[in-house]
């Protein structure tokens, strides 16, 4: 549909995927094929390697770039990532980051980390979620670099950004309704990445996937099977049902963005594309 769109208004797209700047992540993260881009320029897409800790503010960096230097009439961005959309057009801000100390924090156990999170900020489990390594580690960090708490983001300017929709550049939103059959679509949508070859797509990457990449929905499943913990069977149920909470959180997520008109799901995807148009007029 973001093709058409482009196509309709002659302009180029921006991706705001977070797993589809990876090079080499094709057929898990649903990579358009350059034949179905149609001839249509594409951007963020394969921007890092797979090895990258690539943040959402490298992703705006990049993003802000391509949009202050584009001579399209009209930039398409679409995708998934309510954050990554967010960084692109609105004004947040990123606590720092630093390599070593989150390596070493990767080599703590998490019931550790969990620990000293919560005897920095007793109340942080109301903010993070403390089942999530990969988010204690981060609030960890944060936490170490700059003194501040999830209670304290809570209230900080990062929080105030996200609770703000004032965007720093001008656009118009359409939100498609994902319908009542979204389960039933991602099941078809993984047993299709099933037969195209995900798994050999996982083993070929295992070597190289850095700490972000291999936490992707689907890839951690399927390595996880690759180390003989499940079956590919298990695995791909489980990212069945990560994909569907998934699907969830990023639809609360979009809802609460008073600027974006939704239209429903319309299954034939010209009559789909043309209810977005019409709602421009």
């Amino acid at each position: 549909m973001a093709v058409r769109l482009a196509e309709h208004f002659d302009g180029e797209i921006v991706s705001v995927d977070s797993m589809q700047v990876y090079r080499g992540m094709d057929i898990g993260t649903a990579k358009p094929t350059m034949l179905e881009r149609r001839g249509i320029q594409h951007h963020l897409l394969d921007v890092a390697e797979p090895e990258e800790e690539f943040s959402v503010a490298s992703f705006r960096r990049l993003g802000r770039e391509v949009l202050a230097r584009t001579e399209a009439p009209v930039m398409v961005i679409a995708g998934g990532s309510g954050l990554h959309f967010r960084a692109l057009v609105d004004p947040m801000s990123f606590a720092p980051t630093d390599g070593p100390l989150r390596a070493e924090l990767e080599t703590r156990d998490k019931e550790g980390l969990v620990e000293e999170l919560l005897s920095a900020d007793p109340e942080a489990g109301a903010y993070v979620d403390l089942a999530n390594r990969r988010r204690v580690v981060r609030a960890i960090e944060i936490h170490l670099l700059t003194g501040e708490t999830p209670s304290s983001r809570s209230q900080s300017a990062h929080a105030e950004d996200v609770r703000r929709y004032v965007p720093e550049i001008d656009f118009e939103a359409v939100g498609v309704d994902p319908g009542g059959d979204l389960e039933e679509r991602v099941d078809q949508r993984l047993s299709s990445m099933r037969r195209g070859g995900l798994v050999d797509e996982v083993r070929s990457l295992s070597p190289r996937l850095g700490r972000t990449a291999r936490n992707a929905v689907g890839y951690r499943e399927i390595l996880d099977a690759l180390a003989g913990d499940i079956s590919v069977d298990a695995a791909f149920d489980r990212a069945a049902a990560n994909t569907k909470k998934l699907a969830r959180r990023q639809r609360t997520w979009f809802q609460r963005d008073p600027r974006i008109r939704w239209i429903p799901w319309i299954e034939d995807i010209e009559q789909r594309t043309k209810r977005v148009l019409e709602s421009f007029d």
